[in-house]
């Protein structure tokens, strides 16, 4: 099953987001499937399946928004209720609209009263679903919880689709509609700062916004909300993503990781590029190379900032360069910075290299000469011949960009090591500093006699 291609909306800008909410065995996975259309949110409901990407892209009457599914945490950490709360708190916080799910055979728990206080202080719109109402009887039982104060409770059926045009219906009628300066297609560049605590994500956003207004302290994780912040550099408004670190009180390692991954993903998906920042003095972590590869897997640009360049010395540098070599292998096609937030120094070379990462993001190869550059590579290079066969390309293209995406007509299967060699080459040729390479193939199918 391919998965479905929507038409992206006119606007350009962050489109409104939706957090999902509720304990396990609501069945909030499979909703979300049902909202984004597509099989791709874990539908194992067991607590504590976390998955890496929590947000998916969904459409209805031809409005784009983003659905973040708060998915797993670890329900030993410190009674399940608190959990929930702490997780719910964070993904309300992060939306523009919530969708709370209750499993109407079961009514209303103390979990999802605990929900309900926090759904209320936040203010924001809620969408009530009673899930697993499959008939009459249990239709009746979805009523009753009117009294949680939420609204009206829609009745659905996340496995039988039951419903769930009405819960869609009154989602969009809560979500805010795109801004306007989106929709004329401009809006300022949107950045995110990523990295793992304490590299100094916000004292680079407060070195850049000329003014300490991100809490900064030195224990991992304490800045609380994420905070946009318009900021003027290079004589242009720039929107800076701020995704530092957490709560303080979430002190489960667990859960912290994945509040940490949820605000940080989630950041991604609203951003054009990403600026990884990295503690220049100390090694290169598995964790920053996870973050990477969330980048790369969400398409967007990005740009390596080595902070506390002020405390790297000769015998530093000499190891870093290793570690560069052998960790950020995948990503040699990022710029690379070394600044110090602190002082200031060289921070002024952020907007050149955001301004290349954004260029190579939105590069486009006419068609033409991309099949005569792919027919000069192939001429010099033919692709090797495996079991008597040799796959040819018969045709390419690019049909979008931010990320480059090429599309590649073939009489059989490209190995990967000859995908990997047609992308250093297309760097070699047309640039593409600063972004993933996205390149997919269509394999024709043999026609029988």
């Amino acid at each position: 099953m391919s998965e479905e291609h929507y038409p992206a909306p006119e606007h350009v800008g962050p489109v409104p987001v939706l957090a999902v909410v509720g304990r396990p065995n609501v069945g909030k996975s499979t909703l979300v499937n049902r909202i984004i259309g597509r099989r791709e949110a874990v539908v194992e409901d067991i607590p504590g399946v976390t998955r890496d990407r929590v947000s998916y892209d969904a459409i209805w009457n031809g409005r784009a928004f983003t659905v973040v599914d708060t998915g797993g945490w670890d329900p030993d950490a410190r009674g399940l209720a608190e959990q929930i709360a702490g997780q719910a708190e964070i993904a309300v916080s992060l939306a523009d609209a919530v969708l709370f799910v209750v499993d109407a055979t079961v009514g209303i728990t103390d979990v999802d009263e605990a929900v309900v206080k926090i759904l209320r202080k936040s203010g924001k719109p809620v969408v009530l679903a009673a899930n697993k109402v499959d008939d009459q009887r249990t239709e009746a039982e979805a009523y009753g919880l009117w009294n949680l104060g939420l609204g009206e409770p829609l009745p659905v059926s996340a496995l039988h689709g039951r419903g769930s045009g009405d819960m869609l219906d009154a989602i969009l009628a809560a979500l805010p509609d795109p801004p306007p300066e989106q929709d004329e297609g401009v809006g300022p560049r949107r950045i995110a700062i990523v990295g793992k605590p304490n590299v100094g994500k916000s004292s680079l956003l407060n070195r850049l916004a000329g003014s300490e207004r991100v809490v900064v302290d030195d224990v991992a994780g304490t800045t609380v909300d994420p905070v946009d912040e318009l900021v003027e550099l290079g004589g242009r408004t720039w929107r800076f993503i701020d995704t530092a670190g957490i709560r303080k009180r979430v002190k489960t390692a667990s859960g912290h990781e994945y509040y940490a991954s949820l605000r940080t993903s989630t950041a991604i998906d609203r951003a054009e590029v990403a600026v990884l920042v990295i503690d220049a003095g100390s090694s290169v972590s598995e964790q920053d190379v996870r973050i990477l590869q969330t980048v790369r897997e969400a398409g967007r640009a990005l740009v390596i900032a080595f902070n506390k360049w002020d405390l790297v010395d000769e015998e530093r540098r000499y190891y870093l360069e290793r570690e560069i070599e052998r960790d950020l292998v995948q990503v040699q096609w990022a710029p690379r910075i070394n600044v110090t937030a602190r002082t200031g120094w060289h921070v002024d070379r952020l907007v050149p290299a955001l301004d290349k990462a954004l260029e190579g993001w939105e590069t486009r190869i006419g068609t033409g000469a991309f099949n005569a550059f792919l027919g000069r590579l192939v001429a010099e290079h033919p692709h090797p011949v495996r079991g008597g066969k040799q796959p040819k390309i018969l045709f390419a293209t690019q049909p979008s960009t931010a990320p480059p995406t090429f599309v590649l007509f073939t009489s059989g299967k490209l190995e990967a090591s000859y995908e990997r060699y047609i992308e250093r080459k297309l760097r070699e040729n047309f640039g593409f500093v600063g972004t993933p390479i996205v390149i997919e193939q269509r394999v024709r199918e043999k026609r029988k006699r």
